[in-house]
């Protein structure tokens, strides 16, 4: 359905700040722009979804700021035949840009509120390639390893032992690291023969990554 004139401007400011700001591959602007976002949104904040900042869903998550998903996903580094494990599955939106650039997503949601909720919006929207789960995002998804990229959206203080476990020799790991009230900051992890190697990018400012399922449906 073709939108409107002023829907229209909102999506190239989208597109025009993305790129002001850093982002510069061309299948990820790409991924970006063909995604819906107004979708991925509570109804409240569908007149917001394209503005560069995170916006609140629910069980008490949030939705990243644009900027935010494209930087990530940029980092990742993510090539057409990749299987890519994203932890933190919230409203689905991170897994639909990835899902437009690797062969397979696989995500984990730890609020079945959400994952129930996101595994019908994919499917609806048509992203047939991304499997939702519920379950314990620090426990990944062992039964679907190796991956060969890993993405978290949620802030763990230490890397998180069972997710690199899971990493393909010469996978990647894109991640918020810190403290929950201290300083956070996107770190890229590169998994070698003989270890990790670290990048620490961008600060940034993410809820935490829990242990376990939530009790909470």
């Amino acid at each position: 359905m073709a939108g409107t004139k002023a829907d229209d401007v909102e999506r190239m400011g989208f597109q025009l700040t993305l790129r002001r700001r850093g982002i510069s591959d061309q299948a990820v602007l790409r991924a970006m722009d063909e995604v819906p976002r107004e979708h991925f949104v509570t109804s409240e904040f569908a007149d917001s979804a394209y503005a560069d900042h995170a916006l609140p869903i629910a069980c008490g998550q949030t939705i990243s700021q644009p900027y935010i998903v494209a930087y990530m996903t940029e980092q990742l580094e993510v090539e057409p035949q990749h299987r890519v494990l994203e932890v933190g599955t919230g409203s689905g939106y991170q897994a639909a840009i990835l899902s437009r650039l690797a062969r397979e997503v696989v995500s984990i949601e730890r609020y079945r509120t959400l994952a129930d909720t996101a595994r019908d919006r994919l499917k609806t929207l048509g992203y047939a390639n991304v499997t939702v789960l519920a379950g314990d995002g620090f426990a990944g998804a062992p039964d679907k390893a190796p991956f060969d990229r890993i993405i978290v959206t949620a802030a763990a203080e230490q890397v998180p032992d069972g997710l690199v476990d899971q990493l393909s020799e010469h996978g990647k790991m894109v991640l918020p690291l810190g403290p929950r009230d201290g300083a956070q900051h996107i770190v890229k992890l590169t998994k070698t023969a003989s270890g990790l190697t670290r990048q620490n990018l961008i600060a940034v400012r993410f809820v935490p990554l829990l242990h376990g399922q939530a009790r909470e449906l």
